[in-house]
């Protein structure tokens, strides 16, 4: 499957709402609505590219560049530090970070990006120690919130390393708290791996979880990831393992069909995929400051963004399998659909999707765009159909 092609399948499939999440952190975290992440949030985080060689130079020229190549006036408004900006706990136990890496400080950097129009996340994990070895927020929870508050952080990604015997559940409560009593509205991102399922509770069935996460909510809107981190396309087409990507992320997808608006505030989330020399839709991962022309298309391809970025929040589901054949659909506002023709064997194959699949009758005069080709097709007359190449997708809009 082509980059771009992924990128079409994630933001129509993997964009997606949520069921209710679980009664203990119902009971805890506030639920009236914040404003926060009425869509998937869009931005770039800086593991995939930068891992621990992240620093202060890095993110500001990644600010600068997200503004001159578009990606801020496309929706990406996040940029997003990850692990290993930590230095140590000062005598009174509050975080800081490391004077090499970050000589102005984290509050000067957080506002150089909001000086950029853009919003400013950090990384924390639920352990004593961080994934990259540096200090956790276990036993420190109200602290950290309170200092991302005053550094003006607007995200926090939160990983699950190092936590010994914790509860999941009561660990996320407890962070997700933390940010609502520090008084400054944070997306929270739960990155807890698959194993506890913390975002869910009694109504759901889903799992939760993936090395990575890649969005969320907090004060506390809160989303989960639903699977393990996505293999880079570079080494996955080396080793002829990248057809099992899209098996492994479309086979843990919840099957639930109302988002996360209203109140209930939860947002289901892949892990990365990754576009660009390790990037990931819709939280790019690349180097924004020296990607190429065709990366650059990539996420900036509006019309596939609209789609993930659309208002009604319900997920994207496969409606119909055929062997290696899928058709999958997303509703969309307006009574539109957002349909893919998803490929998954090693030849090219034909793939048809109907009045049945995509939910919209054949007499009814809807019209029908092709998200990648950025191009109209004959007006609807009941059906789909296209070539897929192997791995790939096709992608169209149907619809008023």
């Amino acid at each position: 499957m082509r980059i771009r092609e992924l990128f079409c399948w994630l933001a129509c499939v993997v964009s997606l709402g949520a069921p209710a999440s679980a009664q203990s952190v119902q009971e805890i975290v506030n639920k009236a609505p914040n404003g926060l992440a009425q869509t998937p949030p869009m931005g770039w985080n800086s593991w995939n590219k930068f891992a621990c060689n992240i620093t202060e130079a890095t993110v500001r020229a990644t600010a600068d560049a997200m503004v001159a190549s578009g990606m801020r006036d496309a929706g990406y408004e996040y940029v997003v530090i990850d692990d290993c900006w930590h230095g140590a706990r000062d005598a009174d136990g509050f975080i800081t970070a490391d004077a090499q890496k970050f000589p102005s400080g984290i509050k000067a950097l957080a506002d150089y990006v909001h000086s950029k129009g853009l919003k400013f996340g950090i990384y924390s994990d639920a352990g004593r120690l961080t994934c990259g070895g540096r200090p956790g927020s276990q036993g420190h929870e109200y602290q950290d919130a309170l200092t991302y508050a005053r550094w003006g952080v607007d995200y926090l990604k939160y990983d699950w390393c190092n936590t010994g015997d914790r509860n999941a559940k009561e660990a996320y409560a407890l962070m997700a708290h933390a940010l609502r009593q520090s008084g400054r509205p944070i997306v929270f991102s739960m990155c807890e791996w698959g194993t506890a399922k913390p975002g869910y509770g009694r109504r759901t069935s889903a799992i939760c979880g993936g090395r990575r996460a890649t969005s969320g909510t907090a004060s506390p809107r809160t989303t989960r990831r639903t699977t393990g981190r996505i293999p880079s396309f570079r080494s996955s087409i080396r080793t002829s393992r990248f057809g099992s990507t899209p098996g492994r992320a479309t086979g843990t997808i919840p099957t639930c069909s109302k988002s996360a608006m209203g109140d209930d505030h939860r947002r289901v989330s892949l892990a990365f995929l990754l576009v660009g020399d390790d990037g990931r839709p819709l939280m790019a991962g690349n180097d924004i400051a020296n990607m190429d022309e065709a990366t650059r298309s990539i996420l900036l391809n509006k019309d596939v963004i609209a789609v993930d970025q659309d208002t009604l929040g319900i997920q994207g589901r496969r409606v119909a399998k055929d062997g290696d054949k899928e058709v999958w659909v997303k509703p969309l506002t307006g009574g539109g659909r957002a349909v893919l023709l998803f490929n998954r064997g090693e030849l090219p194959v034909r793939i048809q999707a109907t009045a049945d699949h995509v939910g919209i009758p054949a007499t009814q005069r809807a019209k029908v765009r092709d998200l990648w080709a950025h191009r109209d097709m004959p007006r609807w007359k009941g059906s789909l159909e296209a070539e897929v190449e192997p791995r790939g997708v096709a992608m169209f809009r149907v619809g008023p």
